[in-house]
Order: structure tokens, then C-alpha cells, then sequence
């Protein structure tokens, strides 16, 4: 599976952002998506999940209220809608995937973007 990210790129204080998440897969197959960002020096934190078929979505506490992700399983893609970004928003945001396979408890499979930056500038 290949995941690739689009949409980054430099924007304002205040300003609202969609980042894309495209799969070389159909998303139907895979079991979650989620969106992570990384800012320079820190480790990398989890904004939000979604579950592919139920479309359900689930938040890190600090993320709630200004992200929504979302997902467009007739495109293969994933959303990620940022709003009032500040700048501490500037980092680099990735996408993951994950998919269960084999019998019993099976294996997970994990794939990453490569991720795309998003500076907030004043």
C-alpha cells in the first residue's frame, strides 16, 4: 500500500487548510486510517483516527474541535480538515494505515506516507 500525502504548504494564523491522503489501494481494504503530525525535535503525535467502512472517526484530547478527518472510499483518499491553525500547527502531517491480516489474531500491517509540511506564518 502506498500512502501519499498532498495539500501542505505555507499559510497564515487563522487561516484553514485540507490536507489528502491518497491510497494506491482501495481504503475498503484497509482496516483504520489516521492523520499524525510531527513538529522538529519532538516525537511524532496522533491527531485522529478513521475507520474505513464505518467511516467512524476518534480524536487525541488535544486535537479535538479543530480537526476532521474524514474519508472518500470511492476516491481512496483521506481528508484532513484543519481550521484556525496556529503556529504551533507547523509541522510535518502524515497518514497511516493499517490492515489485520491472517488467521486467528493475525498480523497488522502498517504503511506510511511520506508526509507533507504545513507551515503557519504570522
Amino acid at each position: 500500500v502506498q500512502l501519499v500525502e498532498s495539500g501542505g504548504g505555507l499559510v497564515q494564523v487563522g487561516d484553514s487548510l485540507r490536507l489528502s491522503c491518497a491510497s494506491s489501494e482501495n481504503t475498503l481494504s484497509l482496516d483504520t486510517m489516521a492523520w499524525y503530525r510531527q513538529v522538529t525535535g519532538r516525537p511524532r503525535e496522533l491527531i485522529g483516527t478513521i475507520t474505513t467502512n464505518s467511516r467512524t472517526t476518534a480524536y487525541a484530547d488535544s486535537m479535538t474541535g479543530r480537526f476532521t478527518i474524514s474519508i472518500d472510499n470511492t476516491k481512496n483518499t483521506m481528508y484532513l480538515q484543519a481550521n484556525s491553525l496556529t503556529l504551533e500547527d507547523t509541522a510535518v502531517y502524515s497518514c497511516n494505515a493499517k490492515r489485520r491480516r491472517g488467521k486467528g489474531w493475525g498480523t497488522v500491517y502498517s504503511y506510511w506516507g511520506q508526509g507533507t509540511q504545513v507551515t503557519v506564518s504570522s
